[in-house]
C-alpha cells in the first residue's frame, strides 16, 4: 500500500486527494496543513466580509466528511519543516518524521511585504489572503463604520478586499506603485474602466506611488502626499513558497518547476498550485499561474500521477473570472496579438488574434458564453477552421462544425 503525503491545505491539496482516490482507493493519505481549518474557498473571504456568505458556508468548500470519507489523516495546525528526499521523509514542526512513497507540495504562496520604515509600529494591520486575515480585518473595523482604511496594492487581492469592506469603512484609499490598477491582469483601457467604476463607488486611488514610511496612522507617499488611516491592509502581492522544495533539492525559479505531469526534478515529489511555475506553450519559458482553476487542474493531475495513472495538465492558460461591485470581468490567455475591440456603454470586449488563433480576450460587463472564447484559447483552435466572424460579436456554437459542437456539448447534437 502506497503512502502519500500532501503538504498544504488549499485547492490544489483538495484536488490532489481526489486525484489519488480516483486511481487508488486504499493508499494511506496524510495531509499536513498549517491552518487549523478544513478546506475552504479562499477567493470567497471578501464575500464573508461583504455578508454574501457565512463562515459556516465558507468552511463547507468540501463536505464535512470529506477527509473521513476519503480516508485522509489530516494533521492541521502543523507545518512541514524540511524534506529528506533520500530517506523519503518529511520533518514536521511538532518533531515527527512522516514517511512517504509519493509526496505533493501544495504549499501555495505567501504575501510579499516590502520593508517600509515604521511598518512594524502600525498597530492595526493585516494581509488579505487567509480566513484569519479576513477575521482579523473584520475585528479591526469594528461596528461603527468609522475607520479609514489604507490598502497598499491595487491588484486582485487589494481590490477584492476593498469590495469586501466597502460598506464597513468610512473611507478606502488604495496605493500602488504601478500607473494603473490590476496592472498584472489588465492593459490600460479596461483597467481605466474598472477604476472609474470603483471611484464612482467611493474608492480613492493613488497610483504610480509607493509608501516611503509610516508614522503612526499616517502614510507618507513617494509623490509627496500624506494619507491618514486607522487600518492598514498590505496587499502588494504574493511569492511562491519554495523553501521546502529547496530542502528536498527540487529545481526552483520564481516557483517550483514542474512538468505537465506536475513532477518536480526530484523523483517521487510532485507540486501543484500557487507554489509552482509551468512552461508557457508559446515561449517555452517558465511562468507563474497563481490562479484557482490552474491549482485545481494541477492538484488533480499530481494526484493521478502519484497513484500511477499517467495524466497531463493540458494547456494551462492564465484566466481570471471575477467582479468588482457589480462589474463582472473575465480575461484569459495573452494579450499578444491584434486587438479586436467592441465597446458599448459599460461593456468592453477585446479579442486578441495572432497567427490564426485567438490568443486571449477580455470581457467587461457582459460575460455571457465566455466559455466559448476560453475554449478557443485553450485548444488553440485555428480561426480559419470556424466561422470566427459569427462569434466576434456573440459567441455561439453554430460557428463550429457539427462534430465540434457535439464534442463541446458532451455528445449532444444541435
Amino acid at each position: 500500500m502506497l503512502r502519500y503525503v500532501i503538504l498544504g491545505g488549499g485547492t490544489a491539496a483538495a484536488h490532489c486527494i481526489e486525484g489519488i482516490r480516483s486511481v487508488d482507493p486504499d493508499g494511506d493519505i496524510a495531509l499536513v496543513g498549517a491552518e487549523p481549518y478544513p478546506f475552504y474557498g479562499r477567493p470567497l473571504i471578501s464575500y464573508l466580509l461583504e455578508g454574501k456568505t457565512t463562515r459556516e458556508k465558507l468552511l463547507a468548500y468540501r463536505p464535512a466528511d470529506f477527509e473521513k470519507k476519503l480516508g485522509v489523516r489530516a494533521l492541521r495546525g502543523i507545518r512541514a519543516v524540511s524534506i529528506d528526499a533520500k530517506e523519503h521523509t518529511a520533518l514536521l514542526s511538532d518533531g515527527q518524521r512522516l514517511p512517504y512513497d509519493r509526496l505533493c507540495l501544495a504549499v501555495g504562496s505567501s504575501p510579499f511585504v516590502p520593508p517600509t520604515d515604521g511598518l512594524d509600529a502600525v498597530k492595526d494591520k493585516t494581509g488579505f489572503t487567509t480566513l484569519d486575515d479576513a477575521l482579523a480585518l473584520r475585528a479591526m473595523l469594528g461596528e461603527g463604520r468609522d475607520k479609514r482604511v489604507l490598502i497598499v496594492g491595487a491588484g486582485l487581492i487589494g481590490l477584492k478586499c476593498a469590495e469586501g469592506i466597502h460598506a464597513l469603512a468610512a473611507s478606502i484609499d488604495v496605493v500602488d506603485l504601478a500607473p494603473r490598477i490590476l496592472s498584472t491582469v489588465l492593459p490600460e483601457e479596461p483597467a481605466a474602466l474598472v477604476q472609474k467604476h470603483l471611484e464612482r463607488a467611493g474608492l480613492r486611488f493613488h497610483l504610480g506611488q509607493s509608501v516611503l514610511r509610516f508614522e503612526g496612522g499616517t502614510a507618507h507617499l513617494s509623490g509627496g502626499e500624506t494619507l491618514a488611516f486607522d487600518v492598514l491592509v498590505m496587499a502588494v502581492g504574493v511569492r511562491a513558497n519554495t523553501a521546502l522544495a529547496q530542502t528536498a533539492g527540487c529545481d526552483v525559479s520564481r516557483g517550483i518547476i514542474v512538468d505537465s505531469a506536475c513532477r518536480t526534478s526530484v523523483p517521487d515529489i510532485y507540486a501543484a498550485g500557487d507554489c509552482t511555475v509551468t512552461l508557457d506553450p508559446d515561449t517555452g519559458k517558465p511562468r507563474t499561474l497563481a490562479l484557482w482553476p490552474c491549482a485545481s487542474v494541477q492538484g488533480e493531475t499530481a494526484g493521478c500521477n502519484m497513484a500511477g495513472r499517467e495524466t497531463q495538465t493540458g494547456n494551462l492558460i492564465p484566466m481570471n473570472a471575477t467582479g468588482f461591485m457589480g462589474l463582472h470581468m473575465i480575461s484569459a490567455g495573452s494579450y499578444d496579438g491584434e486587438p479586436l475591440r467592441t465597446h458599448t456603454g459599460d461593456m468592453l470586449k477585446l479579442l486578441y488574434v495572432k497567427d490564426d488563433r485567438l490568443a486571449g480576450f477580455i470581457l467587461l460587463g457582459n460575460i455571457d458564453r465566455a466559455g466559448i472564447y476560453t475554449s478557443l484559447v485553450r485548444e488553440r483552435t485555428p480561426l480559419s477552421s470556424i466561422d470566427f466572424e459569427l462569434i466576434r460579436e456573440t459567441p455561439q456554437l453554430m460557428a463550429f462544425s457539427a462534430t465540434e459542437r457535439a464534442q463541446k456539448l458532451g455528445g449532444v447534437s444541435l
